[in-house]
């Protein structure tokens, strides 16, 4: 018993001695905890049973509370380095219950706050201009839905409507033919493209003549499309005809119902007020004076800058995604398109031609060369959010460029679908995916975003700036030459000076007549859409909204000539196109100067095709 006794008070003070203090797992190979509350047992044995002074002083000299884990004391987080943290038991109730649940309680909180807006201003403001009940109730029901399907999965709202579809709609399509359906879709969508233009009463300018002319203009398109095409044996009648539906749709809405109207004059206000905020940051750096001056330099680059900045903290949020995502969701499952087109079409318009073609970037290396013509095509058919609230401030209609901006996601997918049919199989054939990127790992908040996105902005900016200087002094050197030579013919003042934009006028003639224009601008809109391909759109505008000579137009010809300008379709964006995507893909850029040639016109073509639709549905009211 004695050497019992001694043994038990030698491991006893080696466990009240400072070489205790080490970590059970180093010492042992078991389980830490078990070793150490074994160990603490056995050492404060060998203390109460201690049988020789000089053990008792060293243990005296060395307490065991100061080194030793004790289970009284665990909860006081005193004795051992491994004390256990406090058990949500010994919290207090409300606080654990705070911890647990307070997703939900914001969640509540802010449908409670946004409650009592919308009703306050249902009762309120429901006939004030500038406010109304159409925004808020959207708004408020788009809050709601999305409270909804944070708790519960889309199943719940997709299997009924699928099966009221399939009973419906899906039987009848079932009853019609293999080899009618598309014959009968395509008559359908010509029916309601005659009924939606003919049937509206004739104002000034806007004749049923004029009318048909737009129409027969858009069957003009197609038809060179058609004759055009890699393999016109395998287009895809399904996107071409549903795509050319919803462009039409999407325009019906827009310029025809009041509805329409207001949901996309909110939108243009609310982009109208970002050029406002960008211009507050330029006025801080120079003055209110520069700000106001309306130059490009300080109207349009602020503007990208700061809109770049705030996409990429919306996008490290995961609401940029996300919103894309369920955007495309409708032109893949309607459209039949692969998920990187579906995606890149659907982000076009809200992000730029460079900035879209990176939410793909994983897949870039894989896309099929139909998938890299859609991509560039969707760049050339449209303008970016970022220079929108540019042109809006520049006095342009609203209107026109947001909803010529929404047209150009189905027109670019049905235009280049005809001009380049899918021949192989895609990466992303039947879902909607938007990856992640590697620099979003290396993003630590979304203040960090937004500074990214400011150097980002600042360089897509200094881009745009260099290609629009360059570009702009080479076709001031063509027209000098031009100038020069057709002096001899008498090509010079007070007569029309020879140039490039006098030539493509000419040229684009009898475009302008297919798109509906009045006789007497045929050859200022002429103009306008060679100024818009040769230099930029923006030069166009600024001519549209400032030139004496296109100012005095008519209300339907500034509009069809809006619709015809709205796209980054020119010389320059050829290059930024080329160059943004080779440096995505730099094992693809061969293939993307390939095809480059065919989106560009592929892209401008998209943009007429939207205006064609535009002198359709024009009405006096519209300008």
């Amino acid at each position: 018993m004695a050497s019992s006794d001694e043994q038990h008070a030698h491991t006893g003070t080696g466990q009240d001695s400072i070489e205790s203090s080490v970590p059970a797992h180093q010492q042992h190979t078991g389980h830490p905890a078990q070793e150490q509350r074994s160990s603490s047992s056995s050492g404060a044995a060998g203390a109460r049973s201690g049988s020789g002074s000089a053990m008792d002083t060293k243990n005296a000299s060395l307490p065991v509370e100061q080194y030793a884990f004790d289970p009284e004391k665990q909860s006081e987080m005193v004795g051992s380095l491994h004390a256990r943290p406090v058990t949500e038991r010994e919290q207090w109730p409300a606080v654990l219950w705070l911890r647990r649940h307070w997703k939900k309680l914001a969640w509540l909180v802010t449908l409670l706050l946004f409650t009592a807006w919308w009703i306050y201003g249902l009762v309120f403001f429901r006939y004030t201009d500038g406010k109304g009940w159409l925004i808020p109730s959207l708004i408020y029901i788009a809050l709601v839905v999305r409270n909804f399907f944070l708790y519960f999965p889309t199943s719940v709202v997709l299997r009924p409507a699928q099966w009221i579809w399939g009973n419906t709609v899906g039987r009848g399509y079932d009853a019609v033919p293999a080899k009618l359906r598309k014959p009968i879709a395509a008559l359908v969508t010509l029916a309601v493209f005659l009924i939606g233009s003919l049937v509206p009463e004739e104002t000034g300018d806007n004749t049923r003549a004029n009318r048909a002319i737009s129409i027969f203009g858009f069957i003009v398109m197609l038809f060179v499309l058609t004759v055009t095409s890699r393999n016109w044996r395998i287009i895809p009648w399904h996107t071409v005809i549903g795509g050319m539906l919803t462009q039409f749709i999407v325009a019906v809405f827009v310029l025809r119902t009041k509805a329409g109207y207001d949901i996309f004059k909110f939108i243009s206000d609310m982009a109208r007020q970002l050029l406002g905020f960008a211009g507050q940051g330029l006025a801080f750096l120079t003055d209110d004076d520069t700000a106001n001056r309306g130059w490009f330099l300080t109207g349009v680059v602020p503007a990208i800058i700061f809109f770049i900045a705030l996409v990429q903290m919306l996008y490290y949020i995961g609401f940029l995604q996300w919103f894309i995502a369920k955007f495309a969701v409708f032109f893949f499952w309607s459209l039949r398109v692969s998920g990187a087109e579906a995606v890149v079409a659907a982000a076009t318009p809200f992000i730029g031609q460079g900035e879209s073609a990176m939410l793909i970037r994983p897949f870039m290396d894989y896309l099929t060369m139909a998938e890299i013509h859609q991509i560039m095509t969707c760049g050339f058919a449209t303008i970016a959010g970022s220079v929108l609230v540019a042109y809006i401030g520049m006095g342009l209609n609203a209107q026109a460029l947001v909803s010529s901006c929404i047209m150009s996601i189905p027109a670019t997918l049905a235009v280049s679908k005809m001009r380049y049919p899918e021949t192989e199989t895609p990466l992303t054939a039947g879902k909607v995916e938007v990856p992640k990127h590697a620099d979003d790992e290396r993003t630590v908040n979304a203040l960090h975003a937004f500074t990214n996105g400011s150097w980002l902005g600042l360089k897509i900016g200094a881009t745009i700036v260099a290609c629009v200087l360059t570009v702009i002094a080479l076709v001031g050197l063509v027209n000098g030459l031009l100038g020069w030579w057709g002096g001899y013919w008498g090509l010079s003042a007070p007569r029309p000076t020879l140039s490039l934009e006098l030539i493509l006028g000419y040229l684009l003639y009898p475009v302008s007549w297919l798109l509906g224009v009045p006789k007497a601008d045929l050859l200022p809109v002429g103009e306008l859409i060679g100024k818009k391909i040769i230099i930029n759109e923006y030069a166009a505008f600024k001519a549209l909204v400032s030139d004496p000579r296109y100012l005095a137009m008519a209300p339907r010809s500034r509009l069809i000539a809006t619709y015809a300008c709205c796209g980054f379709g020119n010389i320059g964006s050829l290059g930024i196109q080329i160059g943004v995507l080779s440096q995505i893909s730099p094992r693809r850029s061969g293939d993307v100067v390939k095809v480059s040639i065919s989106a560009f016109c592929c892209g401008v073509l998209s943009t007429l095709t939207s205006a064609s639709i535009a002198g359709m549905l024009f009405t006096e009211g519209m300008v």
